[in-house]
C-alpha cells in the first residue's frame, strides 16, 4: 500500500522533519516520504507521477512558499492544470491545505510552508514549534537582528534560517539536525500547527482515524 500512497517533498531537512513528526503520532496509513532535490525536479518528476494510468492513490506535496506565495502556488496550480489534468483547482492555496479529488485519477493535496498563506520556509514552520516564551529564542532573534546588514553572509530570505540554526547551537546537544530536534523535543510537537498539518494528512491519506500521539492517555486528556 505505502507505494501507492506518496508524498513529495524538496529536500532531506523537511523529509526528516515529517518523518519525526510522524512517528511520534504513529500516523496510519503509512506512507512514503520522497525527496526530489528541489523544486522544479518535484515538479517535473510529479507530472509523470500523475499521468493517466498511474497506480498512485493519494500523491501529497509539500513546498516552501518563500518570498511569494501566490508566485509559488501558481507553479503548483500550472502543473495541476496544464500537466496533470486537474479541472478544478481553487485561485489560491486552501489556508487548511489543500486536497483535490479526481475521478479515476489520484487524490492529490498540497501544503505550502509554513502555513499555506505566509511566504517563508521549513524553518519558519519550525519556528511556530519552538516553546512559548523561550527566552533562548528571543536572545537569538537579537543576535540575528543586530547583526549589521553588511556584516551578514546570509541572503535577507534565509533570516529564519539563521535565527532557527543560531537557537539550534545553543541547546544542549548543539547543532543537532532538524529532525533530531523534534525528537529530542527541542521543539513542541504538539503545537497547534503541528495539529494542522497532521488533519491535512489525514484529509489526504487517511481513512477516518486521525493521527495518535505517543502521549499516555491522561496526557492527550490534559490530566498529566
Amino acid at each position: 500500500m505505502a507505494d501507492r500512497l506518496l508524498l513529495v517533498v524538496e529536500g532531506p531537512d523537511d523529509k526528516h522533519v515529517l518523518w519525526a513528526i510522524l512517528a511520534r503520532y504513529q500516523f496510519d496509513p503509512r506512507f512514503t516520504i520522497q525527496e526530489e532535490g528541489g523544486l522544479q525536479k518535484l515538479i517535473d518528476r510529479a507530472s509523470l507521477r500523475l499521468k493517466p494510468g498511474t497506480d498512485l492513490e493519494r500523491f501529497g506535496i509539500v513546498v516552501d512558499a518563500d518570498a511569494d506565495i501566490r508566485a509559488r502556488w501558481q507553479k503548483i496550480r500550472g502543473l495541476l492544470l496544464e500537466r496533470a489534468g486537474c479541472e478544478a483547482v481553487p485561485e489560491n492555496p486552501d489556508p487548511a491545505g489543500t486536497v483535490l479529488d479526481r475521478v479515476d485519477h489520484p487524490r492529490v493535496g498540497v501544503w505550502i510552508m509554513p502555513d499555506n498563506s505566509l511566504p517563508g520556509m521549513l524553518e519558519d514552520y519550525l519556528s511556530f514549534l519552538v516553546p512559548a516564551g523561550d527566552l533562548l529564542f528571543e536572545r537569538a532573534r537579537r543576535c540575528v537582528d543586530e547583526i549589521p546588514v553588511e556584516e551578514r553572509r546570509f541572503a535577507e530570505a534565509h533570516t529564519s534560517k539563521a535565527l532557527l540554526h543560531t537557537w539550534l547551537a545553543w541547546q544542549d546537544d548543539p547543532g543537532t539536525p532538524l529532525g533530531q530536534a523534534i525528537t529530542k523535543r527541542y521543539f513542541d510537537p504538539d503545537a497547534p500547527q503541528v495539529g494542522h498539518f497532521l488533519a491535512w494528512l489525514t484529509r489526504l491519506f487517511g481513512y477516518g482515524s486521525p493521527p495518535k500521539s505517543e502521549r499516555p492517555a491522561g496526557e492527550q486528556a490534559g490530566l498529566l
